[in-house]
């Protein structure tokens, strides 16, 4: 590789949060069943970080397993249950008929929040969490994360928060949801795969 000048994609230190919130943890409905025969089954959500020459920013979606677009997304400076919050809200906005759709998430205190697990009983919401320590339980999730993170994040360095913002709203709603082929829906972008199984319907 150092002949040939090249170098590997490497991803953040890790970062560790604590948090005096009370604990409350929701059972295991999705059981690592990551695939469903319909939409608004099951969503799965999840918070990454983006670094920028300004600070960090913090990047929540929500995911329909059905077809793996990003329906919901938030952005912000700080990583309070409000992301994970505006993220789902902008999923329900999206897909307004949609009751008793499993959300899946891990245990992070944004999750387990009375704000957030308020929001989705009043939508009527089932909310569903991941294992403490076992991260194959929101793989689709995480799996969204890497390939955010290789394909486009970790290929720029992002002066601003506002570059970054617009960068990330690039390649959610035009390239990852409209145009990027996706192995799992066999090699078609999340945007053709519903509009196939809507027509079929």
């Amino acid at each position: 590789m150092k002949q040939a000048k090249l170098k590997a994609n490497i991803g953040y230190k890790r970062r560790y949060f604590k948090s005096s919130a009370s604990h409350i943890a929701a059972d295991n409905h999705l059981q690592q069943q990551f695939v469903v025969c319909e939409p608004d089954t099951a969503w799965v959500s999840d918070i990454t970080y983006i670094k920028t020459n300004e600070g960090w920013l913090y990047l929540a979606v929500v995911l329909d397993l059905f077809s793996r677009k990003v329906i919901g997304w938030s952005i912000q400076q700080t990583m309070t249950s409000d992301i994970v919050i505006k993220a789902l809200l902008m999923a329900v906005w999206r897909r307004p008929e949609t009751t008793q759709v499993i959300v899946h998430s891990d245990q992070g205190s944004q999750y387990a929040s009375g704000d957030y697990l308020d929001f989705l009983a009043a939508h009527n919401l089932i909310p569903s969490m991941s294992r403490r320590g076992h991260c194959l339980d929101n793989a689709v999730a995480e799996s969204f994360f890497h390939s955010l993170k290789t394909e486009r994040v970790k290929r720029k360095v992002y002066a601003t928060r506002s570059e970054a913002k617009a960068d990330l709203f690039d390649y959610i709603e035009v390239f990852y949801n409209r145009t990027r082929l996706h192995s799992h829906l066999g090699h078609v972008s999340p945007d053709e795969y519903e509009n196939t199984y809507s027509q079929a319907s």
